[in-house]
C-alpha cells in the first residue's frame, strides 16, 4: 500500500490555477504528507485531446487510480462563465466507476479556481466543482475566517476555497493573501485526512 497522499488536480489554461495548485501542495507537505500533482488534458469537440500523451511540462496527466487512491483532494479550475472548465469535467464525468463502488466516500476535498476579472464568477465555479465531489460522498472542506487572509485580502480568497484574481491579461501573481488561503486549505485537507486515518485505524 502506498503512503498516504493527497491529490492536487486541476486544469490550467495560462499557468495561473498551476501556480495555486503548487502553493496548496506547498500547504499539503508542510503538513508531513505527500502533495501529488497532476492535471487534465484539453478536450475539443473533434476528439478527446488535442495535447500528447504526455504533458510537456508541468504536472502528470490524473488517472483514475490517482483518484481512487487518494487520502484527500484538492480541485482547481479556472472559471469558464461561472463554471469549471469542460477539461476538468469530463474526467470528473469519467469517475462514475468510483462512485459505483463508493472509493471517495468520506474523504477530505477542497476547491480553487483563477479568473481573469475580479468578479468573474469565483464563487460559483467553486460551487460548480463541490458538486461531484458530494455526489462522490467526499467531505468538502472550505476555509474558516480564522484564516486572517480572508478578511485582508484585496484579490481573490473566499470560505468556499482559494481564488486568485490573474487580471485580465492572465499574469497578476498572486498576492500574499492568496498565497497564505491556498498553502492554508492545503494544510487543512492534509491535517483532516491525517485525523480521519487514525480514527480509521
Amino acid at each position: 500500500m502506498s503512503a498516504p497522499y493527497i491529490l492536487v488536480l486541476y486544469y490550467s489554461r495560462h499557468g495561473a490555477t498551476a501556480e495555486m495548485a503548487r502553493q496548496i501542495a506547498r500547504g499539503v507537505e508542510s503538513a508531513g504528507v505527500e502533495a501529488r500533482l497532476r492535471t487534465v488534458p484539453g478536450v475539443s469537440a473533434d476528439c478527446e485531446t488535442t495535447a500528447p500523451n504526455v504533458p510537456e511540462d508541468g504536472a502528470p496527466y490524473a488517472s483514475l487510480d490517482d483518484l481512487k487512491h487518494c487520502s484527500g483532494l484538492a480541485l482547481g479550475s479556472p472559471t469558464r462563465f461561472g463554471n469549471m472548465a469542460a477539461p476538468l469535467k469530463y474526467f470528473l464525468d469519467g469517475s462514475s466507476g468510483l462512485w459505483l463502488t463508493g472509493e471517495l466516500v468520506g474523504k477530505p476535498a477542497g476547491v480553487f479556481t483563477a479568473t481573469s476579472s475580479l468578479h468573474g464568477g469565483q464563487e460559483s465555479t467553486l460551487l460548480s466543482m463541490m458538486l461531484p465531489l458530494l455526489h462522490h460522498g467526499m467531505l468538502v472542506c472550505g476555509l474558516p475566517y480564522s484564516e486572517s487572509a480572508l478578511l485582508e485580502t484585496r484579490g481573490g480568497g473566499t470560505p468556499y476555497g482559494p481564488s486568485h484574481h490573474a487580471g485580465s491579461d492572465g499574469k497578476r501573481p498572486l498576492d500574499e493573501h492568496e498565497t497564505s488561503l491556498c498553502r492554508a486549505l492545503g494544510k487543512r485537507l492534509a491535517t483532516t485526512a491525517a485525523q480521519l486515518e487514525r480514527k480509521r485505524g
